[in-house]
């Protein structure tokens, strides 16, 4: 079955999941790249804050740690039919399956318990560490373009992706003829733009933050993440044929449909409230405005009221 001329003239497609003859994949190159920028920008940021980057640096391996075996339970527990059948795959990830939300919510709980055995702010942590996620989600994303997954239902548009399909005859693997169903939204695309877009709008956030009133609260970053990171993927799940289904509803947008509720609820709390947010520990204040009585330490006790006690650095 042919396809007009026209329809072919913007095609583009994955040249496939190894970096040219190397026995090495893209998505883990991509992945790897990406934590590696994440941690630079994230040490930068802490010393903008005057804070010590080296805390960022041990709290990566702790991401790194919780997020690679929640990315893959998150996965496996939505798709708990097919593993039950073949549990030895659970562990396989090198075959693939991961869930961004998996990640982000193991990253959570280890920056958490992170935050606790280090007495400090989770807030402080997290909003140094969102741009540098968010960053690292707009590269790892085109992990899915090599890789020909996470695309979108057919589409005629001008950046169109063309997802080819092979059948075995005999001994012979054979690219079919395309037709209109194989160009379909490059969703992995968009969401990478979008991903781009909230880290340019996290960066000028916090570098506005850093010349002075008004301050910030304490994370604010974060929620600005949640909210904003959510709505796009509400949006862009829609357009996906392989989304993880809990009964009718795909289960990234129940998720980030929830992220934006919370994120709008936190940040109600923030500056309509003007309350604090629940926290861990005290924010580290820079050596030079450290309190240096009692009455100078009740301003970064988490949770105190009024407009001073929000004010400190995120």
């Amino acid at each position: 079955m042919g396809i007009p001329t026209w329809l072919l003239a913007f095609q583009f497609t994955s040249p496939g999941p190894n970096v040219g003859p190397l026995p090495i994949r893209w998505y883990g190159l991509l992945i790897a790249s990406a934590v590696l920028i994440g941690i630079g920008l994230a040490r930068n940021l802490a010393k903008r804050r005057q804070l010590n980057p080296d805390l960022l640096s041990d709290l990566a391996i702790w991401l790194v740690i919780a997020a690679i075996p929640g990315a893959r339970l998150y996965y496996v527990l939505f798709q708990w039919q097919e593993y039950a059948q073949n549990p030895a795959d659970i562990i396989a990830i090198w075959k693939g399956g991961i869930a961004i939300h998996g990640a982000i919510l193991g990253g959570i709980l280890a920056a958490l318990i992170f935050a606790k055995i280090n007495k400090i702010s989770f807030w402080q942590l997290v909003d140094l560490v969102v741009p540098s996620l968010i960053l690292g989600q707009a590269i790892g994303r085109w992990g899915n373009f090599f890789n020909s997954e996470a695309y979108g239902s057919p589409t005629d548009l001008p950046w169109k992706l063309y997802i080819p399909r092979y059948v075995r005859v005999g001994e012979e693997v054979i690219l079919q003829q395309p037709i209109p169903e194989d160009f379909v939204h490059p969703t992995f695309l968009y969401e990478s733009l979008w991903n781009l877009l909230i880290f340019g709008l996290l960066l000028a956030l916090f570098f506005r933050d850093l010349k002075g009133k008004p301050r910030l609260k304490l994370g604010t970053l974060f929620l600005v993440y949640m909210v904003t990171y959510s709505a796009g993927r509400f949006w862009i799940e829609g357009l996906r044929t392989d989304s993880l289904m809990i009964g009718p509803l795909r289960m990234a947008q129940v998720v980030s449909l929830a992220g934006i509720i919370l994120g709008c609820a936190g940040l109600a709390w923030l500056y309509l409230f003007k309350r604090s947010l629940p926290d861990v520990a005290p924010p580290q204040l820079p050596p030079a405005a450290a309190p240096t009585s009692e009455a100078a330490q009740e301003m970064v006790v988490p949770g105190a009221e009024g407009e001073e006690g929000d004010r400190e650095s995120s």
